[in-house]
């Protein structure tokens, strides 16, 4: 053979034999050393984890009236990896979603298989995008809330985020029990990347959350919350808050904040409107905290209704402090000192009651400490004990000065001398039961303490019965009923803490009918103007709410028991 043709052969030898080295190489290197990342990427490739997504548990009010619930909506996501021309995708998606493009097409350049384009689309857009089919974007279905009511009771049901976590109110606090569990399936893919369904090699099944079923009536809320905004609106006051209460379970049937806020654009309002005021605002009650004194006084036998106190014709030294009635009074008996409110004749009763003894009934009657209801951000209120009470503390505590207390701790209050003498834990969720209606668990009235006889409470009854038949509470009277309640105006403290001669808090809390109570309603409105006593302001607001609600629920004067 000629030398040049053996050299040639040479060379053709070794080129194909350094080309099998480097493939029999390469090959090495992929089957031993690359072979578990390859066949992870391969993995990926052709197996999609598909999330289940439970349905989310609805709200309802106690006559089964939806007040949140759920319904399919499509958001819109990008398998970035398998689109060549974003920017082509990224101008498309920006008409049809009405998005920024740099925005887009800065998600669609994510080297991922799923990535979020947008979230809960109208039904207008999912049409869109289902007929213009851009590439590699798909639609996945969810769910979104939707709370038929706007705003109703929005500081008891609170909201959530876009992935449907509890943010606030029930939706927070009953997040468990609302959003049950996230199943999954593992889904083979072919080589276009379409889904084989009927080849599922794992599969776990969501389980649906379960739902609400409210102590709150969505009628008595819708009454509550009219007649506070009415009274905010007239007396051009900065909020306020209204709690119902039946006395006998503790069962809140309303419980309205102004300002209130749109469930459904949560997001948008202010912080201070999403504040649920009746359990995280504290407020100084003023005359409406004679309650405790006079229940006190009455529990211990210290004084009855006809024991005659003078009122010093409306000046009275207390150490350095000179207290002032609102009007000069001179002798009255007990029963005319509640229902005129008398600042004097109450501190001389508490006087020969003494701190200790004052003290242990206010914390009895729950002040101090939250109430325990299913709702987050309740505070405990300010009471301080005995033995840090200045000399002058005597006469400032049994009138509703120097202690601090929620609209809720009122209502409870309250309701002690409406149902007997018990102090009640207060609840907004009276059941919980599965999507099927099966009940789940039912939750019992709870008596957390008595606090004073049922003879006591029953004379405190006719007692603040005569504060709206003949003193302070005049205006709250209802017509056709007995109703029973204590006024009250307190000045606000300033950032100095120096009481305001400016801004004050109206309250009125009460209870009907009086001879059996069903009802009790708490009411407080923040700084009105110009009008600014408990009497006028908020005494009106309980006598509409009572009257309607008693209306409503078609109580006949003369069968009290059945109002609810």
């Amino acid at each position: 053979m000629h030398k040049n043709n053996r050299l040639r052969l040479s060379l053709i030898f070794v080129l194909f034999a350094g080309l099998f080295v480097l493939s029999l190489s390469r090959l090495i290197y992929l089957q031993l050393i690359k072979n578990d990342s390859l066949s992870d990427i391969a993995r990926k490739q052709h197996n999609l984890h598909m999330a289940l997504l439970p349905r989310r548990g609805s709200i309802r009010d106690r006559n089964m009236r939806p007040l949140a619930m759920s319904y399919d909506v499509y958001s819109a996501y990008a398998d970035s990896r398998s689109i060549k021309d974003k920017e082509k995708v990224a101008q498309e998606l920006s008409t049809l979603l009405g998005m920024d493009e740099e925005f887009l097409l800065k998600r669609l350049k994510r080297d991922k298989d799923f990535v979020w384009i947008k979230r809960k689309l109208d039904s207008d857009t999912t049409k869109n995008i289902e007929e213009t089919k851009p590439k590699g974007i798909h639609l996945i279905r969810e769910e979104k809330r939707f709370y038929p009511r706007t705003s109703l009771a929005s500081h008891i049901i609170g909201f959530v985020n876009i992935d449907n976590d509890g943010m606030e109110g029930l939706e927070l606090y009953y997040d468990d029990s609302l959003s049950g569990k996230q199943g999954y399936k593992n889904v083979l893919r072919d080589a276009r990347g379409k889904a084989i369904d009927a080849r599922v090699d794992a599969y776990l099944p969501s389980v649906d959350g379960h739902d609400l079923v409210l102590t709150i009536d969505e009628v008595i809320q819708y009454i509550t919350e009219r007649e506070l905004s009415k009274a905010v609106t007239q007396y051009n006051a900065k909020g306020g808050s209204v709690v119902v209460m039946d006395p006998v379970t503790g069962q809140i049937l309303a419980m309205a904040n102004l300002p209130m806020y749109d469930l459904a654009e949560a997001g948008n309002s202010p912080p201070d409107a999403r504040r649920n005021r009746a359990i995280t605002d504290m407020l100084e009650p003023g005359s409406a905290f004679k309650i405790v004194t006079a229940s006190t006084a009455l529990e211990l036998e210290i004084v009855d209704f006809d024991d005659k106190i003078f009122c010093e014709n409306g000046a009275y030294k207390v150490g350095s402090h000179i207290l002032h009635d609102h009007k000069p009074h001179g002798t009255l008996t007990f029963k005319k000192v509640i229902e005129k409110s008398s600042n004097i004749g109450t501190v001389k009763v508490a006087q020969e009651i003494g701190n200790e003894k004052l003290y242990e009934y206010i914390k009895a009657f729950g002040f101090g400490e939250t109430t325990g209801i299913d709702l987050r951000g309740e505070i405990p209120g300010l009471i301080r004990p005995p033995e840090k009470w200045s000399k002058i503390s005597i006469s400032a505590v049994p009138i509703g000065q120097e202690v601090g207390v929620t609209p809720l701790q009122l209502a409870c209050a309250v309701s002690v001398i409406a149902n007997g003498g018990s102090l009640m834990r207060p609840y907004v969720v009276k059941e919980i039961r599965d999507q099927k209606g099966e009940l789940i668990r039912s939750f019992e009235p709870e008596v957390v303490r008595q606090v004073i006889s049922a003879e006591t409470a029953g004379k405190m009854r006719r007692l603040l019965g005569g504060v709206v038949t003949s003193g302070t509470g005049k205006k709250a009277a209802v017509k056709g009923y007995e109703v029973g309640g204590k006024t009250g105006t307190a000045q606000k403290v300033m950032e100095n803490g120096a009481y305001s001669h400016s801004a004050f808090m109206a309250s009125f809390i009460g209870f009907g009918p009086v001879e059996e109570p069903k009802l009790v309603i708490a009411v407080c409105v923040d700084e009105p103007r110009p009008v600014y006593y408990g009497g006028s302001v908020a005494a009106p607001i309980f006598s509409r709410v009572m009257k309607d609600v008693l209306r409503y629920l078609e109580a006949s004067p003369g069968d009290a028991r059945k109002v609810v």
